[in-house]
């Protein structure tokens, strides 16, 4: 793509009122035709507008909260420096102030200001994957606030590999810390539309730079213990890290305390029960009446018995597959089925990354013993 100085080439493709928890029946009375009228007239610019990077970066530097399209998803920033402003990102987005920001810089060099990234393994894996979707858990430096870090010693850092993303955080001048652009615990936005749908108005400025090309949250690396462990599985996978460094552990899958974002287990959840099950199992769970929604890796052999079907990649493609992911699962929530099934993806690649997104969903959704006296799902995240 070419630079900002050039003009953006774009990818294919004040208040609103918020629900007060993340609850299946607060997302499903705030996701209403009264609602999408509220935003038709919210501040969205095309990121290659001429102005629209500049207008964005005033906002950020004024204390104003931004989204703004990365490689990953659409992230929710403020300056990283600015304690109220990092604090308008929790409110807004209904965020847990125990679950840490990412921090996110526009040269490696930059990093240094924040954390401690002069070790060989962190040298080594700036200069294979930065600019592009792997986060560093290292020592923070005092200049990061702790609401950034929530009160940790260690602060997660990454360069994301957008040109809107870098040309924004060039032009405020300062490192942007910013979230998934959504409701806390809902499906990640991979297009402006997605953020305009839940945060309405609640954000200064949306940044529309098409939709986000890998599509899951980076892998988040960290270097700030004894040995590298993998504490969130994402865009850059296992075997890549490994051919880097060396051998890397997965760290605990939900801690008590979250290291870093997207360790909790109910995560990415969607309003509409998910269960992941094998075909033999969505064969024979199905109910009379029952509209039940599919999300499976590949085109399943009999499509018609369900309300609706998704298939993340038609030529079994994990890269393909991650970066519809998210947008594949919105669609499927908006149908009003009664519940939604996947299939499991290979255990391999971006599929961990895939995987891990998957079961913090269901997590977050009902499961299967949380049926009534009918068989159906009782609503709940």
């Amino acid at each position: 793509m070419p630079g900002i100085g050039g003009g953006l080439e774009k990818p294919a493709g004040n208040f609103v009122e918020q629900p007060p928890c993340c609850t299946a029946a607060a997302m499903n009375a705030y996701f209403t035709p009264a609602k999408a009228a509220q935003v038709r007239n919210m501040r969205i610019m095309d990121a290659a507008h001429p102005g629209a990077i500049d207008e964005a970066a005033e906002i950020l530097r004024a204390g104003g909260l931004v989204a703004f399209p990365t490689e990953t998803v659409y992230g929710l920033g403020a300056d990283a420096c600015n304690p109220l402003a990092v604090a308008r990102i929790f409110e807004v987005k209904r965020r847990p102030e125990f679950d840490p920001i990412i921090v996110h810089v526009a040269h490696p060099a930059a990093a240094a200001e924040y954390g401690d990234v002069a070790g060989e393994l962190a040298r080594q894996l700036v200069e294979r994957f930065w600019p592009g979707p792997l986060t560093l858990v290292v020592r923070k430096t005092e200049r990061v606030p702790s609401i950034v870090t929530a009160g940790l010693n260690t602060v997660a850092i990454r360069m994301p590999a957008h040109p809107a993303a870098l040309a924004l955080i060039r032009t405020a001048g300062r490192a942007v810390a910013a979230p998934s652009a959504n409701l806390f615990g809902y499906v990640s936005p991979t297009e402006a539309a997605h953020v305009a749908e839940q945060l309405g108005r609640e954000v200064d400025l949306i940044l529309d730079g098409g939709r986000c090309a890998v599509g899951i949250e980076s892998t988040v690396l960290s270097l700030a213990g004894p040995a590298p462990q993998i504490l969130r599985a994402g865009g850059v996978t296992k075997e890549e890290i490994e051919q880097v460094i060396g051998r890397v552990e997965f760290g605990t899958a939900a801690p008590a305390a979250p290291e870093s974002p997207g360790q909790l287990k109910r995560h990415y959840a969607t309003r509409t029960p998910l269960s992941i099950e094998e075909e033999e199992a969505v064969r024979a769970d199905h109910r009379p009446g029952e509209k039940v929604g599919l999300l499976a890796f590949a085109a399943p052999p009999d499509p018609t018995k369900y309300a609706a079907v998704e298939v993340l990649s038609g030529s079994g493609n994990l890269r393909e597959a991650a970066a519809n992911l998210f947008a594949a699962l919105r669609r499927l929530d908006s149908l009003g089925l009664d519940r939604l099934v996947a299939r499991p993806v290979p255990a391999r690649g971006l599929g961990l990354a895939i995987m891990d997104r998957l079961r913090r969903c269901a997590a977050g959704s009902c499961q299967e013993d949380q049926r009534d006296q009918d068989g159906r799902y009782v609503a709940g995240l």
